[in-house]
């Protein structure tokens, strides 16, 4: 009897500390340590970087892209993509300016540009739930259509005069640090997702979508009507951030947000939400979110080019889809020494060592001019 007791004593030890170890091996802790390695290489290259006024200033600066990034997780958990974000930003954007240039009241305006918004993902959802075409080639073909539609409202013209009372939303702060308003419009819609994520039966659809679609409708899903509703919920947030935007600039341009929707994809994934579907959480692309945003304003007080910060960007999203795959391989109990993982890992070593070298090259040639 007492041999039972110690070997139940001694499993549920080895249990505690098998769980104690696969918590801090999560990706969200990878996260966490390198924004702690971002915020101590750039404050030291910067003595601006731990400002609380820039700071303030520089969160601002990528909101519209974490509001358009918390239905991205939802989409990418199903197994999608959604390209067009950027672009239904843009058009919602420009139709808010349209109106507005044409005397329509800006809030009649807004609400417009947030209907137009839902009706892109509609567009969107419909032919991805209903007609069953791929969503990378439908999304692909509304980004052209919608930054089209963005340019045949505004044309080679910029609108321009919105109220104080609109602007607020992207350019207003709140207390003595100056805390901007828009952070709290995401930080409120980041809660609300998350717990719907993680807390809901809604939330157990998207995982069981994105695991298997044939699975999940067998189990009484409704694979149609969540993956409409999700896309139409993308359309929703993607003209908010259009809104935001507009306010945060206090004018619209139809070329507004070109490109940011490569930014809102390297967030979701590089949060850990698997590109192929089923897995990661929201606290992840948070963080992620984080990362991205403090190293574009890193990068931005040591005077580094828009370009190299979009291959900063576009490297983030390779490593984001190779770590997790190397360390699924190197965790297994018997490691096996392949050729794909000495492939992944030379790649990435390659990569780095580009970027580190293009980062202080590109630095060096502008700091000389």
């Amino acid at each position: 009897m007492r041999t039972m007791i110690n070997n139940g004593d001694g499993e549920t030890a080895v249990s505690a500390k098998r769980f104690s170890l696969n918590f801090f091996l999560r990706w969200e802790w990878l996260l966490v340590a390198l924004i702690i390695v971002v915020v101590i290489v750039n404050s030291q290259l910067s003595p601006y970087f731990l400002n609380t006024r820039n700071m303030m200033r520089a969160t601002s600066d990528f909101m519209e892209m974490g509001l358009m990034m918390l239905p991205m997780a939802y989409i990418i958990i199903t197994g999608n993509i959604d390209l067009s974000v950027a672009s239904i930003m843009a058009m919602c954007a420009s139709l808010l300016g349209y109106l507005h240039i044409q005397g329509v009241n800006i809030w009649v305006a807004a609400i417009a540009a947030i209907l137009l918004g839902v009706l892109g993902g509609t567009l969107n959802g419909f032919l991805i739930a209903r007609v069953k075409l791929p969503a990378l080639v439908v999304t692909l073909g509304t980004y052209a259509f919608f930054r089209g539609i963005a340019y045949g409202l505004l044309g080679d013209q910029a609108a321009t005069g919105y109220p104080s009372s609109f602007t607020f939303l992207g350019q207003g702060t709140l207390g003595a640090i100056r805390f901007p308003f828009s952070a709290v419009l995401f930080i409120f819609f980041a809660i609300i997702f998350g717990l719907v994520l993680h807390k809901t039966i809604f939330g157990r659809y998207l995982y069981a979508i994105g695991n298997s679609e044939e699975a999940a409708r067998y189990a009484g899903v409704a694979v149609g009507r969540t993956k409409m509703s999700i896309f139409m919920l993308s359309g929703f947030m993607s003209a908010l951030a259009g809104i935001v935007i507009a306010a945060r600039f206090g004018s619209t341009r139809p070329d507004v947000g070109t490109g940011l929707e490569l930014s809102v994809i390297t967030a979701t994934v590089l949060g850990g939400i698997n590109i192929l579907g089923g897995s990661g959480t929201m606290i992840g692309a948070i963080l992620a979110l984080i990362l991205i945003g403090l190293m574009r304003f890193g990068m931005g007080l040591v005077n580094v080019q828009g370009q190299v910060q979009s291959i900063a960007i576009g490297l983030l999203l390779i490593f984001s889809i190779l770590l997790p795959n190397l360390a699924q391989q190197l965790s297994r109990r018997s490691i096996q020494i392949r050729r794909s993982t000495v492939l992944s890992t030379a790649t990435m070593l390659v990569l780095l060592g580009f970027f580190i070298w293009f980062f202080f090259w590109s630095r060096a040639a502008i700091l000389s001019q």
